[in-house]
């Protein structure tokens, strides 16, 4: 393979992505106009669509007011409904399964209300030991609100260990709520694998697929999982704090037995208007909604929903695979040598686009990278790097000053 610039543009010219649908940051520093972008699993680009769409809706807004519920260009009383579908076939789910609404971590404890039922020995919520802090945060309190310990109620494991505590303990476990991909070290876990020992062992099983919807194809409906929970601000580039989404298997829709909290948007929306007392849920994961979508942030889920929709996830994940492919090539031949440890794993199938490297002073690292060389990568304190070569809009060459810069830094320090 040819690591030289020379031939990572003559890469780009055979495999050249989707950049030009992003606004691309300019570069603070270095030698090139833009910057190398490799924190789209923090936050990702605004697609160029979005501010003209946005626009759009909010010109109804001026023009119509309350009119616009009905009246305007996309109307606002069904327009979660023009998220469902894309938002479906992005996770591998039926639209009936799927829904656009509220942050990730509310949409995590709105699905533990209902999916998170202690009972007797059965307590436990089985959680990665390098999960995310939210949740870690979000199962620790449903076990106070259980009136449980949450230091013996939540059990941190390695993501190698679950099988095998399942297989073990699995009597004792209530949830299984595991991220799709980790956020730390990049592992794409073994989704249907686990989902099925879980419900072998009598567990619930969700998912949080935060690093995973957008970043890799999943089979939702096929695997099985009773529930899972996204955000839309990283790989899908839906801007900062963007609408989340849920999932809710449909073998749960429509169970009286299942506790749920309601509100004015979990009742069927043609009876919606008639004001009555008492809610009518549908028979969808439309019923696990509450408020009324927020039109002027959801607008910018529709728009990115949309190109993952043309493109499709497994055109984008053949090239995910290519350029982290590329990427860690660059990186073993760069810094191999070097105080420099990976620990995303190896096997491009157990790994998302991200690579993760533990670095002593990591923050120092990565803000030399975009001070000095226009690299901008995400950082994990105190020693991880995460850098994510995102298949709609970065390139080789991207990759390539990544690796030189990243050689660079470290090469010059005391």
């Amino acid at each position: 393979m040819d690591t030289t610039e020379a031939g990572a543009r003559e890469l780009d010219l055979g495999d050249p992505g989707y950049r030009d649908r992003f606004a691309i940051p300019p570069a603070d520093g270095g030698g090139y106009a833009e910057t190398a972008y490799f924190a789209g699993n923090s936050l990702g680009l605004q697609p160029h669509a979005v501010r003209a769409e946005l626009l759009e809706d909010l010109d109804d807004w001026a023009r119509l007011g309350v009119e616009g519920h009905l009246e305007a260009r996309r109307p606002w009383l069904p327009y979660h409904s023009l998220l469902t579908e894309t938002a479906a076939r992005l996770v591998g789910a039926l639209p009936s399964e799927t829904v656009v609404m509220n942050s990730l971590t509310v949409n995590l404890h709105l699905l533990m209300v209902s999916f998170y039922r202690p009972r007797g020995r059965r307590t436990k919520i089985l959680i990665e030991d390098s999960t995310f802090p939210s949740d870690s945060y979000a199962v620790r309190s449903q076990a106070r609100f259980h009136g449980l310990d949450p230091d013996t109620t939540v059990v941190r494991l390695g993501t190698g260990e679950v099988l095998d505590f399942l297989a073990r303990e699995g009597d004792t476990v209530a949830l299984v709520l595991l991220g799709g991909v980790n956020y730390l070290t990049g592992e794409l876990l073994d989704i249907p694998a686990i989902t099925a020992a879980g419900h072998a062992a009598g567990a619930v099983v969700g998912w949080d697929l935060a690093h995973a919807a957008g970043n890799v194809p999943l089979r939702l409906h096929d695997w099985g999982p009773d529930f899972a929970a996204w955000c839309s601000y990283k790989y899908l580039n839906s801007g900062p704090g963007a609408v989340a989404g849920a999932f809710v298997h449909e073998r749960h829709h429509g169970d009286p037995g299942l506790p749920r909290f309601e509100g004015w948007w979990s009742t069927e929306e043609t009876t919606r208007f008639e004001m009555a007392p008492v809610s009518r849920p549908p028979s969808t994961v439309e019923a696990w909604q509450i408020s009324n979508p927020p039109i002027l942030a959801m607008s910018p889920v529709r728009t990115s929903l949309r190109i993952f929709d043309e493109i499709g996830m497994d055109a984008l994940r053949a090239r995910s695979l290519r350029l982290t492919g590329y990427l860690e090539t660059l990186l073993d031949e760069t810094v191999a040598n070097g105080p420099v440890t990976l620990l995303t794993p190896r096997e491009a199938d157990r790994r998302g686009c991200q690579l993760s490297l533990r670095v002593d002073d990591a923050a120092t690292i990565a803000r030399r990278l975009r001070a000095e060389h226009g690299v901008c990568a995400d950082v994990r304190n105190p020693d991880v790097v995460r850098i994510a070569p995102v298949p709609l809009y970065s390139t080789y060459h991207d990759c390539w000053r990544a690796a030189t810069a990243l050689a660079a830094v470290i090469g010059d320090r005391p």
